[in-house]
This record gives structure tokens, sequence and C-alpha cells, in this order.
């Protein structure tokens, strides 16, 4: 159990902490309404359930943040002021709060224990239409994948440093792996912070860092080039291409048949993953056989593309912090869904497409297909560090920030405290010299992303304390009751009866009749 980052309100000028209510979204209300018309759909489509690690997320997330399944209370020591903070359920896929929460946690981390203060460069590295469902939940290809881009860059800026008189310099790179677009089709690609620049040692035998002094758009497409070469390279030794067709992955299909369907309609947005209705102005396209510059510093060949125009400078500590969060985002925001009139859920994009489309009117169910394969599978690592930053490198102690002071011991430095506060905490075992992060409680988060003082009281100043965990059935309800909150959980609508899907377009293109006036989406 662990409470979740949270909406926020203003009290006499300062943000204040609000319990979200999730059962209230219409994010919370597709997931409960198409849930087990999902799970229907894919037994009787493949013969085969989902998952269960994808079926434990979705059904993780109906009992996230809401007071019926369980809560803390938090209550100020002078004037009682009480307030109550559900647990969650610290999904992977795409829980917005506990998405939210890792979110700010390993930026934190990022920022102050593992990135030096040196300036970064993000390069985002997406994969063609036909290799993304083939990765998605191959973790041993994707981490072979990962590694080639990496290693690509940074050999490429070894080589460029060398040629400026800076030989034997080493950078390294922080990669996350974000599995869905914008619009939530499966498209794992990769978000890599780099170093923007090498370290070398200089004559005395200390580590300073070069900076790269710019980057034009060629270096871009030279990049791009090695990388593509490079992981094609990869993917035929591994068998993954025969005859410049993609296999199949045999191993998924045949373990997971519902799973390997819906990635491959999540990818191209095709039943049962879509189809999607496009908000858009026409706009002529165009191919990318050949190395293209869509824009400043962005590349195109072959499906794949590199964008490498987002940069965080030294010293800059909030525009390093919020580049980190950027590519630690999770894949959807409660606003940007809406229910819509006509058994249709409105998706808006967080910007708009180049042809124009700034929203997409899905059948819920086909947002849950989608919302589905935004889970990674279990052991799938999605955050990655290479070069000087990796584990093994000699270097890694030298460049990264220095480890924080331990804190103090309440026993030992303040032996009349007897309570868990921002200053003193439980003593524990002395950690190594090594040791970088560790858990971040929840009042520090808050602090960090909103300025909220959880243990400071709105009303009085006082100090809001810890009082209770509310777990079992009978205090849930006497406690709920008490409040004038409702205390039954949110209830999962039955399966639909086959095609299964509530818009009636789809239903029509599927061979059940409809009413002829109503809307036909195509």
């Amino acid at each position: 159990m662990g409470t979740a980052i949270a909406p926020t309100r203003v009290v006499s000028g300062k943000p204040a902490y609000e319990r979200r209510k999730p059962e209230a979204t219409a994010l919370h209300q597709v997931v409960r309404d198409n849930l087990r018309t999902l799970y229907a759909a894919a037994e009787e489509g493949f013969a085969s359930p989902l998952p269960g690690f994808v079926r434990d997320e979705l059904e993780g997330f109906i009992d996230c943040g809401v007071l019926a399944r369980g809560f803390a209370v938090v209550a100020c020591q002078d004037c009682r002021e009480q307030k109550v903070v559900g647990f969650s359920c610290k999904g992977r896929g795409f829980c917005t709060s506990c998405g939210g929460r890792r979110m700010t946690s390993t930026a934190a981390d990022l920022v102050d224990h593992v990135l030096p203060d040196v300036p970064l460069r993000q390069l985002v590295l997406t994969l063609p239409f036909e290799l993304r469902a083939r990765v998605a939940y191959d973790g041993e290809l994707l981490g072979a994948v990962t590694r080639t881009f990496v290693d690509s860059v940074l050999g490429w800026y070894q080589r460029q440093m060398r040629a400026r008189g800076v030989p034997g310099g080493k950078s390294g790179a922080v990669t996350v792996v974000q599995r869905v677009n914008s619009d939530l089709r499966l498209s794992p690609h990769l978000h890599s912070l780099f170093l923007d620049g090498v370290f070398a040692e200089d004559k005395g035998g200390e580590l300073v860092f070069h900076p790269l002094p710019f980057l034009t758009n060629d270096d871009v497409g030279d990049v791009l080039q090695v990388a593509r070469a490079r992981i094609l390279a990869l993917l035929r030794r591994k068998g993954v291409i025969e005859d410049d067709s993609v296999t199949r992955d045999a191993e998924l299909a045949d373990s997971e048949p519902a799973l390997a369907a819906l990635a491959a309609a999540s990818v191209t947005g095709t039943l049962p993953a879509g189809p999607a209705l496009r908000r858009r102005d026409p706009i002529e396209l165009r191919g990318d056989t050949e190395l293209l510059h869509t824009k400043a510093l962005c590349a195109t060949e072959g499906g794949f593309s590199l964008h490498a125009a987002t940069t965080a400078k030294a010293g800059d500590a909030a525009g390093r912090e919020a580049l980190c969060k950027y590519v630690l985002r999770p894949p959807i925001a409660n606003e940007r869904v809406q229910l819509l009139g006509d058994d249709l859920v409105r998706l808006v994009l967080k910007r708009p497409f180049s042809d124009g489309t700034f929203a997409l009117d899905l059948d819920p169910l086909a947002l849950l297909v989608r919302l589905a394969t935004t889970v990674p599978p279990p052991g799938f690592h999605t955050i990655r560090y290479a070069g000087v930053l990796a584990a093994a490198s000699k270097w890694r102690a030298r460049v990264v920030p220095p480890p924080p002071q331990q804190a103090m011991s309440r026993s030992d430095d303040n032996p009349d405290c007897k309570t868990d506060c921002a200053t003193c905490s439980p003593k524990a075992k002395d950690k190594p010299p090594t040791h970088r992060s560790g858990y971040r409680p929840w009042r520090e988060l808050l602090m960090r992303a909103f300025k909220i003082d959880i243990e400071k009281c709105d009303k009085c100043g006082g100090r809001m304390m810890l009082r209770a965990l509310v777990t079992t059935a009978a205090g849930i309800e006497r406690y709920l009751a008490w409040l004038g909150e409702p205390s039954d959980p949110p209830r999962l609508a039955p399966a639909r009866a086959p095609p299964y899907f509530k818009h009636p377009a789809i239903r029509r293109r599927l061979g059940e009749p409809v009413q002829a006036e109503l809307f036909d989406a195509h």
C-alpha cells in the first residue's frame, strides 16, 4: 500500500492538498464500464484470457485512490483537522497518479544523485511501425536495440570531441523507454538524456567535462544513419528481420495470443484498438524513404526518426528536473479523456499532429485495448544507464553528484523528538559511501512537485500526523459513514454481448444492424 500524488487547491494564497476522486473521472468510468467486456472479447475472440499482469494492472486501477478500498488518516495535533488519503495501486502502466508519483521520485533521484551538473541533450529515437509490436514485449530484444542506439551516439560524441582535440573522452546517458504515443498507440520509443559532451582526464588525472560546442542537422542525420544501420544489422543477426520483413514473435503469439493480437492492433490503430475519428485539417502527405529533415535537429529515414533539439543547461536545476520529468511522464492524464454523448470517448492529444489532428474519438472498448498495451511485462526494465553513468563504469563515482549527508538520528541527535518529522528520521543502518538514492516519502514528493507541506495544517498551522491506516471492511464503512462518503466501491459493468463495441458504426461494420439515421463514422 502507498499514497500517490494528488491534485491541489489554494488556501490563503498557498497550494494545499486536496484528495483526488478517481471514480469521478472519465478515464475511470471507461475502464470500469468496459473491463469485463474486454475480458469476454479476449476469451471468445482469441480463446485465451489476457495475461495476469495486464489484468492486475487494470483491476488495480479501479481501486487506486478509492476510499472504499482503504485509506490513511492524517490529523492535526492542535485543532484535530483531518485528511483522508486513499491507497495507491503502484501501477506501472497508465495509472495517472502512480505514474505521477514515480515520475516525480525518479526525476528527483536523477537530478540529485545521478546526472552531473553538465549540459544535457535529449535524443528521441522512434522505430518503424513494423518493429513496434515485435519489440514491445521482448525485453531482451528491446534492451539490445537500446544498447546499440546509445553506443552509436556515445561513439559519435567520442569521435566529435577527438576531432576537437579531446582524446579519450567518455560520455554517458540515461534512457527511458516510453511504450505508447500520445494517441496511446503501441510504439516503444527511446527518450535518452545524454551528457552533451565528454569527460576526459587532464594532465593531473582530474576529470574535466568538455561540452559539445554545437549540433547541426547534418550531425543528427549522421547519428541516425549510423544507429539505423547498426540496429538493422542487429535485428538480422537475431533473425528478427528475414528477407526484408519482420518475423512474428512466436513465443508471445503462442503463450499470449490475445495480448499479441491486441498489440498488433494497437500499433496500427485498427480493430479492436480503433478505428478512430480524427479531428484534423487536410495536408499533403510525403514519404520518408530518404533521409529527411522535417524540422530543426530532427531527421527521418526508412521509418526511423531521431529528434535532438531539446536541451538543458548546466546550473539550471529547474530545467534539468523538468526535462527528466518529461522523459518519465505517464502515458495519459485524466483531463485528456472526455466522454461524448454518442457512445464515443475523446482522447485529446498533448499537441496536434503534423496533419492538424488535435483529438481522436474512439469507441470506449478501443481505448481500453490501447490502455492494456501500455502495461510493461514483469521484469521489463524501462530505465537504462550507459557510459560513465552505468553501474560498472570506473568513472561513475567520479562524475555523479556526491552522496547526501546522513539524516539526523532521533535517538542520538534529538532524543526529545518522538515523531517522524522532516528533520529527524528513524535510526537506520549506515549507508555505504556509494549509496545515492532511496525511497522518497510522500510528503517530500508533494513538496517537490506542488510546494505542499502535508505536515502543516491548513487551518491552524499545527503539525499533521499519521493517525491510522483503515483497512478492515467494518472500519472503512464506519469511518466513511461519519465522513458522509459512500462506502461501496465502484462496480464493474457487466460484459456486453458480441460484437462488444458500443458505437453503432463499428457494430454495423461487424455485422450487427443499427438504425440508419445514426451517425456513420466512416
